[in-house]
């Protein structure tokens, strides 16, 4: 049943003025209840506090926000983790996805020595690396994957949208993370890996683009919608 009281989500990540997307985030939430979704209470959690996991297991979602580098990686691979695992609704957006696929890489794949290149650059096994071609800025096409929830949830098979991130996967790395259950629901137009997710789970989603740069103040990006309507558990409105 739905809850009675707004969702508390976690908006995991080192608040600053400086990043965009930290303005638009509470925003962009407002917007949902504005327009007749679910009301939500959005709560922020910095990475280096989140030393006690129990306290995001009390959220009713979590969203992984960009901003990297972050002040504790490890605060975020692991409230990523307590999402993943205790199946609470997640989304990460640009870093978060980029986080969002060491946690899963190390913890579900086995692969413990995998790094960022930004905070890493002399690593030997960056699962995150520079991109070719810097996204800083730039809009492009997204081609999402039939059945998926990547689709059910833009309700879309191809939709033009902005990053603000200059790396992403390596490639080496996309099979052994496939292979371990994780599904890559969007690509760009030359099929490098954009949207990510999970199945049997509530809601677990990631973009490499950032949905909360969409429109304005006035618009929410269905992605954004459907994360809040399945950390609010409304029937009909959540895609999972």
């Amino acid at each position: 049943m739905p809850s009675t009281r707004p969702a508390r989500i976690a908006l995991v990540g080192d608040r600053s003025a400086a990043v965009r997307a930290h303005a638009r985030i509470p925003r962009v939430l407002d917007t949902i209840a504005l327009q007749g979704g679910p009301a939500v209470e959005a709560v922020w959690l910095p990475t280096d506090t989140v030393g006690d996991t129990r306290a995001v297991a009390r959220f009713d979602g979590v969203w992984a926000v960009p901003g990297s580098p972050y002040a504790s990686a490890d605060g975020m691979l692991a409230a990523i983790r307590v999402a993943r695992e205790e199946r609470i609704p997640f989304l990460g957006t640009c870093g978060g996805f980029q986080y969002a696929m060491i946690e899963f890489a190390r913890t579900v794949c086995g692969l413990d020595e995998v790094e960022h290149g930004e905070s890493h650059p002399d690593a030997e096994a960056r699962l995150i690396d520079q991109l070719e071609c810097s996204l800083v800025g730039e809009e492009r096409a997204i081609w999402v994957v039939p059945g998926t929830l990547a689709e059910r949830t833009m309700r879309s098979r191809v939709s033009t949208e902005r990053f603000h991130c200059a790396f992403g996967l390596n490639p080496a790395y996309r099979d052994v993370l496939e292979a371990n259950g994780l599904r890559f629901s969007g690509f760009d137009d030359e099929g490098a890996p954009r949207i990510a997710e999970l199945g049997g789970h509530a809601f677990f989603l990631g973009t490499l683009f950032q949905p909360e740069l969409a429109g304005d103040d006035g618009y929410a990006h269905p992605i954004v919608g459907a994360f809040a309507a399945a950390a609010a558990n409304v029937p009909g409105l959540s895609p999972a």
